[in-house]
């Protein structure tokens, strides 16, 4: 084969001239992200589940198949995680009225409270991120974030 030439399997983006080691900005900004939350999690005495399950929770009581599928995850497998999450009092099961077969699950005030303290963290740590930033570049940032998290959320509405 000449200098210069390709093959269809050598012309992938993963083999263009890209450093090794390299991870793509959004793939750095997840690792980060996600390094914040597991610290601010375990600050709090919480998981990173349980304080997905509390933010879900915030809005009000949730059957037990909606918290399911805002997790990406089987019902049999929020079993364990609700059962923990009530034996450390942040959350409480009820009966769904004329349904006997549906569970909600309610933020006890201590969940409640324990969901607010860890997203006004997560919050507070994330502008700190980008608080180097310009006005102008953060409300940017901001905008396209959100753009992304929408396109994301078409495809993958659970993530």
């Amino acid at each position: 084969m000449a200098t210069g030439e390709t093959t269809k399997a050598s012309a992938t983006t993963a083999d263009t001239d890209v450093p090794r080691g390299f991870l793509h900005p959004l793939a750095q900004l997840t690792s980060l992200v996600t390094s914040r939350v597991l610290t601010l999690a375990e600050q709090n005495g919480l998981t990173p589940t349980q304080a997905r399950i509390l933010g879900l929770l915030l809005d009000g009581p949730q059957r037990m198949a909606t918290i399911a599928q805002g997790l990406d995850i089987e019902k049999t497998a929020l079993t364990g995680l609700i059962d923990r999450a009530e034996a450390k009092g942040l959350v409480e099961r009820t009966a769904v009225p004329h349904d006997r077969r549906a569970t909600n699950v309610t933020a006890t005030p201590a969940g409640e409270a324990a969901a607010r303290t860890f997203y006004a963290q997560l919050n507070d740590t994330l502008e700190a991120l980008i608080a180097e930033l310009p006005p102008r570049d953060r409300e940017a940032f901001r905008a396209y974030t959100a753009t992304i998290a929408g396109s994301v959320a078409e495809v993958c509405p659970n993530v």
